[in-house]
C-alpha cells in the first residue's frame, strides 16, 4: 500500500474540504489494510482520531463542505480575518471543528436513533446494496482514500471533522451522528469511514448470533420502518451471515444506494432472483 502526506504545495492530493487531512492511501486491495493503517496510527497518536473516506472521495469533499454550512453546524468567520494568513486559516479550521462539536452534543440539537428509523426513503433493491456493501466492502472505497487527523473527544464525534448528508433526501449529519451511537453504545461497532454516501463500522471482535439477530431487527427498522418491502425483504437473513463473519459494518445514509453500486442494472435484478 502506498501512503502520503498532504504537505505543502507539491502534495500529489489537495485536501479538498477535509481541513484535517493527514494522509492519502492508495494501492490497497482489502479494506482490511486501510483498516490496519488506522490502527497503526490511532497506536502511535492516542491524542488525535483518525478517519477516513469511503466512496467517491470528491463528491464526499463537495458534500461535506455545503454539510458543514447548516445553520446548526456553521461558525462564521471573524470580521478581521485575514484569508491570506494561513495561521488565521488553521485557527479557524480548529474552531470550525470544536464548535462542530459541541452543536452535535447540544440536547436541544441531538437526535435518537427512534427519530431517525424510517426517514430514509429506500427501495427492495436498496437491501440488496447493503448485502453486496458488506459482502465486498472493497466495493465502497476510491482509488485513493483520505485519512484526517481529529482532535476530538470520541470516536462517534469524528463526524464533526467529516460532516455530511447535503442533500434533502439524505440523513443528516445529526441524524447519522444519532446512528453512530446507538451502534457504538449497543452493538459496539467504532465508527471508522465516512463517504458521500456511506459510513464504515468496525468491532474490536466478531459480533456472536445473539447481538446480530438483534442488530438486524434494529436495522429493519431503521431502513424499513413504515416501508413493508424494504422491512420484510429476505436480503436481512442474508446480512446477519454476512455480519457474523465479518468485524465490519457498513451502512448507507444517502438515497439510491443500489444505482451507486450498480446494483439497479436487470443483470444483478435476475441473478438475485434466480
Amino acid at each position: 500500500m502506498k501512503t502520503g502526506r498532504f504537505d505543502g504545495e507539491q502534495a500529489e492530493y489537495r485536501q479538498g474540504n477535509f481541513g484535517f487531512a493527514h494522509e492519502w492511501l492508495q494501492e490497497f486491495k482489502t479494506l482490511d489494510e486501510v483498516l490496519e493503517r488506522l490502527s497503526v496510527l490511532r497506536a502511535a497518536d492516542p491524542a488525535h482520531r483518525y478517519l477516513c473516506t469511503l466512496d467517491d472521495v470528491s463528491q464526499c469533499s463537495y458534500t461535506s463542505g455545503h454539510a458543514s454550512q447548516d445553520e446548526r453546524l456553521y461558525l462564521d468567520s471573524p470580521d478581521d480575518m485575514d484569508w491570506d494568513d494561513p495561521a488565521q486559516e488553521q485557527a479557524l479550521t480548529l474552531a470550525s471543528l470544536q464548535h462542530r462539536v459541541a452543536q452535535l452534543q447540544r440536547p436541544e440539537l441531538v437526535q435518537d436513533w427512534a427519530q431517525v428509523c424510517g426517514t430514509l426513503l429506500l427501495a427492495a433493491e436498496d437491501v440488496n446494496a447493503l448485502l453486496q456493501a458488506n459482502r465486498s466492502p472493497e466495493a465502497l472505497l476510491d482509488e485513493v482514500v483520505y485519512v484526517q487527523r481529529l482532535p476530538v473527544p470520541s470516536d462517534e464525534l469524528m463526524i464533526a471533522g467529516q460532516p455530511n448528508g447535503y442533500f434533502s433526501a439524505d440523513w443528516d449529519s445529526f441524524q447519522n451522528h444519532a446512528v453512530i451511537c446507538h451502534l457504538a453504545a449497543q452493538y459496539g461497532y467504532r465508527f471508522f469511514g465516512m463517504g458521500a454516501a456511506w459510513m464504515g463500522f468496525v468491532r474490536a471482535s466478531l459480533p456472536d448470533a445473539v447481538l446480530v439477530d438483534r442488530l438486524i431487527e434494529d436495522l429493519r427498522m431503521l431502513y424499513g420502518q413504515g416501508q413493508g418491502e424494504v422491512r420484510e425483504h429476505a436480503g436481512w437473513a442474508q446480512l446477519a451471515s454476512v455480519l457474523l463473519s465479518r468485524p465490519t459494518l457498513m451502512l448507507g445514509y444517502a438515497e439510491n444506494l443500489a444505482e451507486g453500486l450498480g446494483l439497479d442494472q436487470p443483470p444483478y435484478d435476475s441473478a438475485m432472483k434466480s
